[in-house]
């Protein structure tokens, strides 16, 4: 046998203690991250070990099982179960905490997604009478839970809590010399910061959490244990219904804020007017922020939603040259451009404008003079980077560099994608002018500049009452706080471009107003270009909750610089309660590139024949809350065909259809057992959840919400079986009913909560169910009601299929499109055969690809069949594995051709 292992891979610690504990003779080989020692897997996998009649193991538990096996220690079922639970449970939160941890430094933050595994395990073994986890003596399970939480257990930062079953159990597994030697080979002493390359290069995975071995027989994963009470006080409330529910208003413009409301002005950062935004754009900011406009106007609330294009600087300038267009006409090109995507996304601002107006300078420059007038700006000749054969100084964003911190080649101007520090552009090393590639040189230029020092007392102040009663997302709070730790510095505010808004100063009558001093001031000229009330939401702290959602590079702008200009204006002005960041969206394995087609833009998704509602919820099912997250195509069909073809729309479906097929369209008559009282507090218990969530804009997890209730509906209908009992008795007959009349109430529920999400979809059940239109406002009131909205004896509409299967080919076709490796030439062919209609309603389970390498996929599932060969690892296992050791394409060609092969 021969062991393949690379330095700084966690996941060898457990096999190198195995193999140490278990006393094996193997031969062992320390390769590289980068190096393919599994035949046919187009990633590299270690670690792997080579068995003696040829064929490999890749799965480390798989490896650390066979390696007991063999040395006589056979697994059992506990052992077994503790197995599965560390692959799809606790390894999935350990990579992704020992991410925050070795890359980002973000203790805390990894401290709380550690928090429920260990818990549980904490859980588990205070309740064993044995020292280890399965018996008297050590198992391969303590061997591999105690290596996955070795790295971050050992780390004297991460605080995990007291655990002190954890923790005893921890230091006498650790105790063993096998185990100790592992860790040291493979962590060399330096700690977390030994797995840095690896963890570069194998981004954390979400996998779904499954229950702990030691809850098998508990609630399902977030199942409410009702108690009797909630049980009859939810059915007694369901059966109340309508009586008494709010009339439905409509909105009326100008919106305005309202004595006695709760007055939400709500914005979404302004996208750049010269870039067609991409899908990362969108969920960052619009979609976010159309999600909580959409629902806090059901909850009642008087909501103002605006947002509109920052049209000034240089890019504008550059992108207008490229065109052969004025400034002014590329903005109205790209304005229009935007408007029709957003409009596409059903995104429903109150108002979208632009900064090209004659408001903004008029508001631009009042809040310049003021800040003038009270000894808050700075006048200082700066040193700038011009580019000679451009013949301009170059804006931030317009030259490129080495980061002086930590040498990221490609930082810019301003800011350090990668350490995130920021920079002033002559501190770049190397700079180079992203137009012409040529090296600038460095010319004096007087500026002013916002005394920041001068005003971060009052700023510290406004920032405790702030995010210590708003709801500010955790990267929100860490990025101003760093910018705060670091001190404040004066901050330029003019700029030697065309472009912009001038600058009123007779001095700097030549210059313009940076970019990030005028644009942030859109979102108030924009809300005067609604309504010339606008000073009622925007100098009326004391009515008006401002919520801001943007993408988390633009945070210390909106929490620092921003709030710093108005404070010093001095004027009353509307400052953020609640600062919603999102961190990065990328595109299947790398990012979106526009110049490269890699990556669906925001005017392409259109013509991909899938609708936009279904685009919404994908994009709010990964939201990218806690981390970066990634767009896979793969995953998008899954997604679609699970959760919205196979859950959704199937109960909502087949709700309906018992309704028109067996009880001629009318609602029948409900005489509620224990077990339907049961599923209406199961789903009150998930509404009122939807609504806290949601009131915290925690707008990922409400949608698992909707999820969960359709789940259960679907579970209330297989276990009634309402299609076999309508051919019995009257007694079989009224219970069919019931469970009829109850399901389809459920699917009107649905309706509601998805309006935010899908608001086409919801209304289209509405429509089909014709659903009261009262029954919105009313389930949605307070902390969540849900009542009995269609009656016995209500009529509903046609019930129709509301999602189509994404079939293999299609993906595959849309994959290659925006994967920047079509040719020009097949671009014709595509929208053709994207936008052939699947037939609705086809079953999840996928066939063979036609398009499959059947030798490839044999290559393949014989790898997989020898892991599974040890008979220690589900099938449901191996995936999991399988999502972070070999390719997303290879992952598809397994799963489409799994039951042709896989045995």
């Amino acid at each position: 046998m021969k062991l393949y292992i690379s330095d700084g891979n966690p996941h060898c610690i457990k096999v190198l203690a195995a193999l140490e504990l278990t006393g094996g003779t193997c031969d062992t080989e320390v390769v590289s991250h980068e190096e393919k020692v599994v035949p046919h897997f187009t990633r590299p996998v270690s670690p792997a070990l080579l068995l003696p009649d040829g064929q490999h193991l890749f799965s480390p538990n798989s490896i650390c099982q066979y390696l007991f096996d063999i040395s006589g220690q056979k697994a059992t079922d506990a052992t077994n179960q503790w197995l599965e639970w560390e692959a799809t449970n606790l390894q999935p939160a350990v990579l992704q905490s020992l991410h925050m941890v070795a890359l980002q430094g973000k203790h805390v933050e990894a401290a709380a997604v550690m928090k429920e595994p260990l818990n549980w395990l904490e859980q588990s073994l205070s309740k064993k009478n044995t020292p280890f986890l399965t018996a008297e003596a050590v198992s391969v399970a303590d061997v591999v839970l105690w290596a996955a939480l070795f790295p971050l257990l050992s780390d004297s930062g991460f605080d995990a809590g007291e655990l002190r079953s954890v923790r005893g159990w921890f230091q006498q597994v650790g105790g063993l010399e096998a185990c100790q030697t592992a860790a040291r080979r493979v962590l060399q002493g330096k700690g977390v910061e030994a797995l840095k390359t690896f963890l570069q290069k194998h981004p954390a995975t979400q996998t779904q959490r499954r229950d702990s071995p030691t809850n098998a027989t508990e609630a399902e994963d977030g199942e409410h244990v009702m108690t009797v009470e909630e049980i009859e006080e939810a059915a007694q409330i369901w059966s109340e219904g309508l009586k008494a529910s709010p009339a439905v208003t409509e909105r009326k413009h100008p919106v305005l804020p309202q004595e006695g409301k709760r007055n939400v002005l709500l914005t979404s950062a302004l996208p750049y007017v010269n870039n067609v935004p991409h899908l990362g754009n969108i969920i960052g900011c619009v979609l976010s922020a159309d999600v909580f406009a959409r629902y806090g106007r059901l909850r009642g609330w008087n909501l103002l939603f605006i947002c509109g294009t920052d049209e000034y600087g240089t890019a504008t300038e550059n992108k207008a040259r490229e065109e052969g267009l004025t400034p002014q006409e590329i903005c109205d090109k790209y304005h229009a451009v935007h408007a029709d995507i957003y409009q596409w996304f059903q995104i429903d601002f109150d108002f979208f404008g632009r900064t090209t107006t004659e408001r903004q300078t008029e508001i631009a420059q009042d809040i310049f003079w003021r800040l003038h007038e009270r000894g808050f700006l700075l006048e200082d000749t700066v040193e700038q980077l011009r580019c000679e054969s451009c013949q301009r100084f170059l804006a931030d964003r317009f030259v490129e560099g080495e980061c002086p911190h930590c040498r990221y080649p490609e930082a810019r101007g301003d800011q350090c994608d990668k350490c995130g520090r920021l920079i002033n552009a002559v501190e770049l090393r190397n700079p180079q002018c992203k137009v012409c590639k040529e090296t600038p040189v460095i010319r004096s230029s007087k500026h002013l500049f916002l005394n920041l020092p001068k005003l971060e007392d009052e700023l510290e102040q406004w920032l405790d009452k702030s995010t210590g009663s708003g709801d500010w997302t955790a990267n929100a709070r860490h990025i101003t706080h760093s910018w705060l730790r670091d001190g404040l510095k004066p901050r330029c505010i003019t700029r030697d471009l065309r472009w912009g808004t001038p600058v009123p100063h007779e001095d700097y009558k030549e210059k313009v107003f940076y970019v990030w001093f005028d644009a942030p001031i859109g979102y108030l000229s924009i809300t005067a270009n609604y309504t010339d009330q606008w000073e009622k939401w925007w100098k009326n702290p004391q009515q008006v909750e401002l919520y801001n959602f943007m993408a988390k590079d633009n945070v210390p702008f909106h929490s620092v610089v921003f709030p710093c200009s108005l404070l010093g204006a001095q004027d009353n002005y509307t400052l953020v309660n609640h600062l919603i960041a999102t961190e990065y969206l990328n595109y299947e394995d790398t990012k979106f590139s526009k110049s490269r087609g890699v990556g669906v833009f925001g005017d392409m998704a259109k013509d991909t024949g899938i609708p936009s509602d279904v685009w919404r919820f994908y994009l709010l099912y990964l939201r990218p809350e806690g981390q970066d997250s990634a767009f896979s195509w793969s995953d998008m069909a899954l997604k679609n065909n699970s959760e919205l073809l196979n859950n959704l729309g199937n109960f909502i479906n087949r709700a309906g259809m018992f309704v028109s097929k067996f009880f001629d369209g009318c609602v029948p008559e409900m005489l509620l057992n224990e077990d339907d009282k049961r599923l209406i507090a199961q789903v009150r218990w998930e509404l009122k959840q939807y609504i806290q969530l949601l009131d915290k804009v925690r707008i990922r997890d409400a949608l698992k919400c909707i999820l969960n209730i359709s789940r259960h509906g679907n579970q209330y209908i297989q276990v009634n079986e309402p299609w076999k009992k309508i051919k019995g008795g009257d007694g079989d007959r009224q219970r069919a009913g019931t469970v009829t009349g109850l399901s389809v109430n459920v699917a009107c529920l649905l309706s509601v909560v998805l309006e935010p999400y899908m608001p086409s979809v919801s209304y289209t059940i509405r429509h089909q169910l014709q659903a009261p239109p009262t029954c919105v406002s009313a389930m949605l009131q307070n902390t969540g009601t849900f009542i009995c909205t269609l009656p016995a004896g209500h009529s509903i509409g046609t019930v129709s299929p509301l999602f189509q299967k994404l079939e293999n080919e299609q993906i595959e076709v849309l994959r290659k499109r925006f994967g920047g490796q079509q040719p020009e030439e097949e671009s014709a062919k595509v929208k053709t055969r994207v936008e052939t209609k699947p037939s609705a309603g086809a079953a999840l389970n996928a066939s063979v690809n036609v398009n499959a390498d059947p030798e490839r996929a044999k290559q393949l599932t014989a790898l997989v069949a020898e892991q599974v060969r040890t008979h220690t690892l589900t099938l449901y296992t191996m995936y999991c594995w399988l999502l972070l050791q070999i390719s997303p394409s290879d992952l598809t060609l397994l799963l489409c051709c799994r039951d042709t092969y896989v045995k």
